[in-house]
């Protein structure tokens, strides 16, 4: 890898990465259903009429990991971009109009204080602007982070097997239909 190249930055655009999304503040928003399929939704969307080869994922209540590349002639950073953007979007909308979240003013007043930061945001900050995004240069690194994708939900004692987990591609690569279309390895 060239060493001029800062870290956690998108060299290739058609470059398999993995990639990291993480809500401000590692603040827990996708504990609800609604929010996760708000995730499913648009994942499948970018999938199907945006160029995104999808191999894994998986969404933890306040990240969500990917391994995945645009198609030609789509770029990943416009991916990450137009994602981020809609996902934000959709769930403050819920927050902002819904009273089933009950740490609906807390999160919000997070994000509010994290958007006042930066001048380029008008209200809220959702997301994290860093995507860890880390070039896959190889067979056996690629097959290590599928893993740790798919580990992720054991890990933090959600579930005992990865394929359990109804938010990762893990069922896809158990033979079970998953919620995303992925791309098998």
């Amino acid at each position: 890898m060239n060493n001029s190249v800062k870290p956690y930055s998108i060299s290739d655009q058609h470059g398999v990465y993995f990639l990291t999304l993480t809500v401000v503040d590692w603040l827990d928003v996708f504990t609800r259903k609604e929010y996760k399929l708000e995730v499913v939704d648009s994942l499948n969307y970018c999938v199907g009429k945006k160029g995104l080869e999808l191999y894994a994922w998986c969404l933890m209540s306040n990240h969500l990991h990917l391994l995945a590349r645009a198609r030609e002639p789509f770029r990943i950073s416009d991916f990450l971009r137009d994602f981020k953007k809609y996902v934000a979007a959709r769930i403050l909308d819920s927050l902002g109009r819904e009273s089933i979240e009950s740490r609906r003013s807390w999160i919000l007043s997070r994000m509010k204080f994290r958007g006042g930061q930066v001048k380029r945001v008008l209200n809220y900050k959702f997301w994290e602007d860093n995507n860890r995004a880390i070039w896959i240069e190889s067979n056996s690194f690629l097959i290590q982070k599928l893993h740790y994708i798919h580990e992720n939900p054991v890990k933090a004692m959600i579930v005992e097997s990865p394929e359990d987990y109804l938010f990762s591609s893990a069922r896809d690569y158990a033979g079970m239909k998953g919620l995303v279309k992925v791309a098998l390895i």
